[in-house]
């Protein structure tokens, strides 16, 4: 049965003095999909840009592109307003091909061309540290694929303090394992870089988390992030090592990505005074509404 969930996100930048806008890129609206279905959304953009259009992007995520005239402002605010069905379904790890069930395995000449831009690291690593510590997981968790998976995720969560921090951006992998804090995207990019270190494909994904009273979760009140790992015969799987999470539980996928940076909720310019730009505010609530058969 799914639940009826309400997101309510709101963004605004202020400036100490009237600047213009260019082009900002907006990935608010979920995809529908078997766990996941959209029965309403609202976009309301303060000042009113003049044209809002509507994209798909490589990896078919619905983004937004609003443009601005010549008006001038001290805020630009964005509301985004979605009213979902949520299906937890239960991670097909019965459906896993018996030769992924222990690691190491390899995937199929088929799939192996679409995924290998998602089995490479892509940050730094030049004293092999991010390899070392997924190498240690491994050591911990043996050589079946589902242990290596609850391990490394359940490392993350014990071994990295939880801090959030509102600049943009994300830490390199070592950096988050040398400071032992990070946000969820800090811990979902080093969850993504180990595992590509072992040769598992994986993604970026963000979009937002759902905290009812009795969980103890991180993240909410803003945008949350975590990753998903390819399995022969299961496909995508959700782990949020943020929060201990193993499957899509409480999870609002919006969108899915190689690297964070293309999967950002909310990025664009504007024209004026460097100095002028004061900062900005980010602010979250899901709650929950009726359940629908």
């Amino acid at each position: 049965m799914p639940r009826q969930l309400a997101v309510h996100h709101e963004t605004e930048y202020r400036y100490s003095e009237p600047v213009s806008f260019g082009r900002h890129r907006m990935m608010f609206r979920p995809r529908d999909s078997h766990s996941l279905r959209v029965l309403a959304t609202s976009l309301t953009i303060s000042p009113e840009p003049t044209s809002i259009k509507w994209i798909y992007d490589a990896f078919g995520n619905s983004v937004a592109y609003a443009e601005f005239g010549a008006q001038q402002a001290t805020t630009l605010r964005f509301v985004s307003t979605l009213k979902l069905h949520h299906y937890e379904t239960p991670q097909p790890m019965g459906l896993l091909d018996p030769a992924a069930a222990r690691y190491p395995f390899a995937y199929s000449e088929c799939e192996l061309p679409d995924l290998s831009p998602l089995i490479r690291m892509q940050r730094p690593d030049p004293a092999g540290r991010i390899t070392a510590w997924a190498t240690a997981v491994v050591g911990r968790a043996g050589d079946s694929t589902d242990a290596i998976l609850a391990e490394m995720t359940a490392s993350i969560r014990r071994d990295v303090r939880y801090r959030r921090r509102f600049q943009s951006g994300t830490q390199d992998p070592a950096e988050t394992l040398t400071l032992g804090t990070g946000t969820c995207r800090d811990f979902a990019l080093l969850m993504i870089e180990a595992l590509r270190s072992l040769g598992f494909a994986a993604r970026f994904v963000s979009g937002y988390i759902y905290n009812p009273h009795r969980l103890n979760y991180v993240g909410g009140g803003a945008t949350h992030a975590w990753v998903q790992v390819y399995l022969p015969g299961c496909g995508w799987i959700d782990l949020d090592p943020t929060n201990g999470i193993f499957g899509n539980r409480d999870l609002i996928r919006v969108g899915v990505a190689r690297d964070h940076a293309q999967a950002l909720p909310l990025s664009g310019t504007y024209w004026g005074r460097r100095g002028a730009y004061l900062g900005m505010s980010v602010s979250v609530s899901v709650t929950q509404g009726e359940n629908h058969d």
